[in-house]
């Protein structure tokens, strides 16, 4: 875990951010990652005036070689190692157990926020140094692409604090933790997606180094706080970049690229560099206590990999969305588990798109990708197929294809309904899972 050459304080020649570039046409719902055309490296960007759109800072996008191919440009860079001296205490790990096919969640102490040390000196080493052992680096599998981020452990038996969109519409997700050369299998305990919040579970190991809380109310604007991160997807030591607080109680819209965007309340602003990958690592105070959750930076028209303007989400929130995910309470914003999953990409079918395909219908989700080895391709439905009924539920938007699967878990039978050039067709469907 040691390394030998002098520390940086960012990554050395930045790779191009495909999780920041312009999306294909199609909007990813129920999908692979679509595909981009790279960037030329930039510089960090100036602090914008009268933005009100932050995209996702979440996780660096790793193309499957088909992906890279269909976009044309030669997609083909690789992600940039830190140089970096620094290292925390190595943890023996093992896991003993397999991962269950549903998680199981049992009520335990909730987690309280500790006071700060008054007082406390900001030395990012010396906080880096003692945060980094609960500091995990995330990879996942979504459709036929990967996806990499950052999360933090929160319990010594492998629960893990990360964001939703870290690990949105995964079938996959692994863990390093520090001291250990082997990534871990995780699932998702629970997930709340409108607050950007999901708990994770890595079964079968103990006695883990966990991060504490701070109570967000005690963060003033001018505090000094430390970012930490799995900036670019590089894995290894997490990268730290020294900043203070800048406002409180911020409002934004966070988007991946697209149409697809949320509203999120009560957020931090801070100027440290942050880089894709960092999503769901910690912002601590002076003290080494987490204050926010890195969620989302301005990248100036999609065109930068770092940002010095960034969003996390207020340790306040994210101690109440977790203690309700650990106690296993029935809410309408937590999803617990998988939900169902057919394996498609799909955008919104309206009467232009359904004359150009000449087809015979102008609502639904249309098809424009279809993953293979998944429901969909078993039942026969093909790129340019309208989906127009599952479970029962008629479809005539993307938003009513999401409340359809979420009603649904992996296993389930459910009927679907398409459309395509060669008529109307019904089959029954054994949905797959997929992270919410």
């Amino acid at each position: 875990m040691s390394e030998t050459e002098p520390q940086s304080t960012q990554p050395a020649n930045p790779a191009p951010d495909p999780s920041l570039l312009p999306p294909a046409s199609a909007e990813v719902f129920d999908s692979p990652v679509p595909s981009w055309a790279p960037p030329p490296p930039p510089a960090p960007p100036a602090p914008p005036v009268n933005n009100t759109l932050w995209h996702r800072i979440a996780a660096t996008v790793v193309l499957a070689a088909v992906v890279a191919a269909a976009a044309g440009a030669g997609i083909g860079w690789s992600l940039a190692r830190t140089i970096n001296a620094r290292h925390g205490t190595a943890q023996t790990i093992t896991q003993t157990s397999p991962q269950p096919t549903q998680p199981a969640t049992q009520p335990g102490s909730p987690i309280q926020p500790v006071s700060p040390t008054p007082g406390g000196n900001l030395n990012a080493d010396a906080i880096a140094a003692r945060v980094d052992p609960a500091i995990v680096d995330i990879n996942t599998t979504v459709g036929s692409g990967q996806a990499a981020g950052t999360g933090m452990i929160i319990t010594s038996n492998g629960e893990i604090l990360t964001n939703n969109h870290v690990v949105d519409r995964s079938t996959d997700i692994k863990v390093t933790i520090a001291g250990s050369s082997q990534p871990f299998i995780a699932h998702v305990i629970g997930a709340d997606p409108k607050a950007d919040i999901a708990v994770l579970q890595v079964d079968g190991v103990s006695g883990l180094a966990t991060v504490s809380f701070a109570s967000s109310s005690s963060v003033k604007v001018g505090d000094h706080v430390v970012a930490l991160g799995n900036a670019l997807g590089q894995g290894g030591t997490p990268q730290a970049s020294q900043g203070s607080i800048t406002a409180l109680d911020q409002t934004i819209t966070a988007s991946e690229g697209g149409s697809r965007s949320e509203q999120l309340t009560g957020m931090l602003q801070s100027d440290a560099t942050i880089y894709p990958g960092d999503s769901g690592g910690p912002v601590v105070n002076s003290s080494g206590q987490v204050v926010g959750m890195i969620t989302a930076g301005d990248v100036q028209g999609f065109r930068s990999s770092a940002s010095n303007v960034n969003y996390s989400i207020a340790s306040d929130t994210i101690l109440s969305v977790v203690n309700q995910v650990q106690s296993g309470q029935a809410s309408a914003d937590i999803i617990y588990g998988q939900v169902g999953y057919i394996g498609v990409s799909v955008q919104n079918m309206d009467a232009s798109l359904a004359a150009q395909l000449g087809l015979n219908v102008s609502t639904g989700a249309l098809v424009q990708g279809v993953v293979s080895g998944y429901p969909a391709e078993a039942a026969g439905i093909t790129r340019h197929s309208v989906i127009t009924a599952i479970g029962g539920s008629q479809i005539t938007t993307l938003d009513d294809l999401n409340a359809a699967l979420l009603a649904h878990k992996p296993g389930d039978r459910v009927s679907a309904t398409w459309v395509n050039q060669s008529g109307t067709h019904t089959a029954t469907l054994t949905l797959a899972g997929v992270n919410p």
